[in-house]
């Protein structure tokens, strides 16, 4: 049985989740939170299993909710959106900055019953993420990591491309906050999260760091300094050397995007000057990719376990063999910025495979 405490301030969003859960014999209603300050004290009392939270939370909001949650009693958060709205993406990053694990919409309205097929997906991404281990944060933490030396003499990356899943946006305002204007590479991005909330987190992302994002769009030029996303429900890499490609090509693996199609569509248009990164996330998508790299003479990077939220993806990674790099996520950036050429020589802290 898994149970879960439900945050949210509007009443039809705690209806209709209360009324999804009651549809499902392996889920049960922990309690309802109607302010921010009353989910982490329930969270204290109650101990559930996960937490599904409103992104609209006040008193205070959810960002901050998410961050004290995590601090006081750890709990597997995901922020539930019911509705539309131009802040949605920066919410959503916000919060999934401070420690939420995905972002999802609310089961679909309908009379009576509930939309079977978005109730049975709403609820089947509760009890998934009610399995991940959070780790607990702390207000202040130190982070010292023994030096060792990098790769030495690598070739110079000419494009990097990344795939994350859960606590992948996080993640990636971490790393991105830490490439310059300058970087010399274009960066193609999956990210796996629910359908309508990428063109938000890009934008939330545009606006906070030093780089260029934005969702990619067929054709367009591929240029240095910029970050692409690959959009809902297309296939993403580069066309050529100059263009972006954006395709309806079919899933790989059930995944669209994917990853694997990202890394091999890299591979065979730049070849050794290939650089993949692995993020935190569930499942193993983009590993056959890696084997695509590989064999072109590329690179490859994957988060290391201690500061990945889920490290399924890293792990997949790293068990194939095709890792050069298994890196903490605070030394991601300055190794894509040496591995491209913008500061050759700086170390970085690292397992080598």
């Amino acid at each position: 049985m898994v149970r879960i405490l439900v945050a949210a301030r509007s009443a039809n969003l705690q209806a209709l989740v209360q009324k999804a859960i009651q549809s499902d014999g392996e889920a049960q209603l922990a309690g309802f939170a109607r302010s921010g300050a009353e989910a982490v004290r329930m969270a204290k009392e109650l101990r559930p299993d996960v937490i599904a939270m409103g992104l609209r939370l006040e008193n205070p909001h959810a960002a901050t909710v998410v961050k004290e949650v995590m601090i006081e009693a750890p709990a597997p958060i995901v922020m539930v959106a019911h509705d539309a709205g131009p802040e949605l993406g920066s919410l959503s990053v916000d919060a999934l900055s401070a420690g939420a694990l995905a972002v999802i919409p609310a089961p679909l309205e309908t009379d009576d019953p509930l939309d079977e097929a978005s109730t049975r997906k709403f609820l089947a991404t509760l009890k998934a993420m009610s399995q991940v281990k959070v780790v607990r944060r702390w207000r202040d933490r130190s982070n010292r990591r023994r030096e060792v030396p990098a790769i030495p003499n690598p070739a110079s990356a000419r494009i990097v491309g990344i795939i994350a899943s859960t606590g992948g946006p996080a993640a990636l305002q971490s790393i991105l906050k830490s490439i310059p204007t300058g970087f010399p590479a274009p960066i193609l991005v999956v990210q796996h999260i629910s359908e309508g909330f990428i063109d938000g987190v890009a934008a939330s992302l545009d606006a906070i760091v030093p780089l260029k994002v934005k969702v990619a769009e067929d054709g367009e030029l591929l240029r240095p300094g910029t970050v692409y996303f690959a959009p809902d429900n297309r296939q993403l890499g580069p066309a050529s050397r100059s263009r972006v490609g954006v395709k309806e090509a079919p899933p790989v693996n059930g995944f669209r995007p994917s990853g694997t199609y990202l890394l091999d569509s890299i591979a065979h248009v730049f070849g050794s000057e290939s650089l993949a990164v692995i993020l935190t996330g569930m499942g193993s998508d983009g590993i056959e990719g890696l084997r695509t790299i590989r064999n072109a003479r590329g690179m490859a990077i994957a988060q290391d376990e201690a500061s990945s939220v889920v490290f399924g993806m890293p792990k997949a990674a790293i068990d194939s063999g095709h890792v050069d790099l298994v890196l903490p996520l605070g030394k991601i950036a300055p190794e894509i910025r040496r591995l491209a050429g913008g500061e050759a020589g700086a170390p970085a802290s690292q397992q080598s495979y």
